[in-house]
């Protein structure tokens, strides 16, 4: 199933050109922002375990294209889930679900992994999945919302903020150090998408979080600042910058606030194969979640460009790196940047025949073998 991208045969790249055609109209490269929703209980505390937690599909849409495993809803019998909330250090109250195996036990301390969601999205979206798949296997696991999405705090909604984000995954390793059945130096995380970007930012400058996976990552910063491929000139990304400044102007005088790049609503025969792909998970019963639109708002989304997740990467050896992606994937080049310029210990798993979106859902494709012996061999558990 897996091959070593450097043995591996490159995959032709999709043509992302096409996506400039939204500039003019004031919504962003869609190239760059393809991937791109409450009421808090007191900080630090759960309620009782329960599957409810994760919720169903959304009714009365397309089912989507659910084949190869596609399981975002995922639930076990096998694990117990707390719906939790704890503060980051700018007292946001921050969501999220605590899954923990049935049968560990809770007289001792075990390893835990923190799971963030793909930009835009929410925890029901992929996080809840891939922590419910890895607390059957042993490790404590939590999925969380990002500030400003889901059901945590943060106002405007939907806005972009890096630095918070990657609070909030220190935070949740804030809240885990304090759970007596999480060994306090055995927490891991992993980034889906743009949140791999975040957990490395996160870990750039948290120690605690001793091991990174990412799975289908974007660098959200390189994303917005050069698009797939550079595709986006330096005139275009000042286009971007303008727009976004006019729009303060307007929000400011109390205009409605605007939107930017996300999935699409409808396909039309202009749709690119990425508007597709995405459609199929954030628009269908496959992954729809009512809490989220995937699309940030316009003045707060050029603050990727200021972000650098890559820049001094290598800091975070000798703790172990992965980079997962799919050999078809059009955010490939992202893991593979990461890859190139971390230290060791450090692997880039390619998973044949498999897109970007695959790696959200598609059970049949997403290596969890390799994800369990990475973290088990980093977390140092038997």
């Amino acid at each position: 199933m897996l091959t070593n991208d450097r043995l591996a045969p490159q995959a032709p790249w999709r043509d992302n050109r096409a996506w400039l055609r939204r500039i003019g109209a004031g919504v962003t490269v869609a190239g760059m922002l393809a991937v791109t929703g409450c009421t808090s209980s007191v900080s630090g505390s759960e309620s009782t375990g329960s599957r409810s937690a994760i919720p169903g599909p959304t009714s009365g849409l397309a089912a989507g294209d659910t084949s190869r495993g596609a399981d975002n809803f995922y639930t076990s019998d096998r694990v117990s889930v707390q719906p939790v909330t704890f503060t980051n250090q700018y007292g946001m109250n921050v969501a999220a679900n605590l899954f923990v195996p049935n049968d560990i036990d809770r007289n001792t301390t075990n390893p835990a992994i923190v799971v963030g969601h793909p930009m835009g999205a929410v925890k029901e979206q992929s996080a809840n999945m891939y922590a419910t798949k890895m607390a059957e296997r042993g490790f404590v696991t939590m999925s969380l919302d990002l500030s400003f999405w889901g059901h945590s705090d943060g106002q405007p909604r939907n806005a972009v903020s890096p630095d918070i984000y990657a609070e909030d995954f220190s935070a949740a390793v804030d809240y885990l150090r304090t759970q007596s059945f999480v060994d306090r130096e055995r927490i891991g995380a992993l980034g889906i998408c743009g949140s791999g970007s975040f957990v490395i930012s996160a870990a750039k400058i948290d120690p605690r979080i001793k091991s990174v996976a990412t799975v289908s990552m974007y660098d959200m910063g390189a994303a917005n600042r050069d698009g797939l491929r550079n595709a986006v000139t330096l005139d275009q990304r000042r286009q971007i910058l303008t727009r976004a400044a006019e729009q303060r102007d307007v929000e400011f005088a109390g205009g409605e606030v605007a939107h930017t790049g996300g999935t699409p609503y409808e396909l039309t025969d202009q749709s690119t194969a990425v508007d597709r792909e995405f459609y199929d998970f954030y628009r269908t019963a496959r992954g729809n979640s009512p809490d989220t639109t995937t699309q940030p708002t316009m003045t707060s989304n050029v603050k990727f460009m200021n972000f650098y997740p890559f820049e001094d990467i290598a800091t975070i050896s000798p703790r172990p790196l992965m980079f997962i992606a799919g050999d078809q994937a059009h955010s490939r080049e992202f893991s593979e940047d990461a890859y190139q310029l971390a230290a060791e210990p450090k692997e880039l798993v390619i998973v044949p025949d498999a897109g970007h979106v695959d790696l959200y859902d598609r059970t049949d494709l997403i290596p969890f073998d390799t994800l369990d012996e990475f973290f088990r061999n980093s977390l140092q558990t038997s």
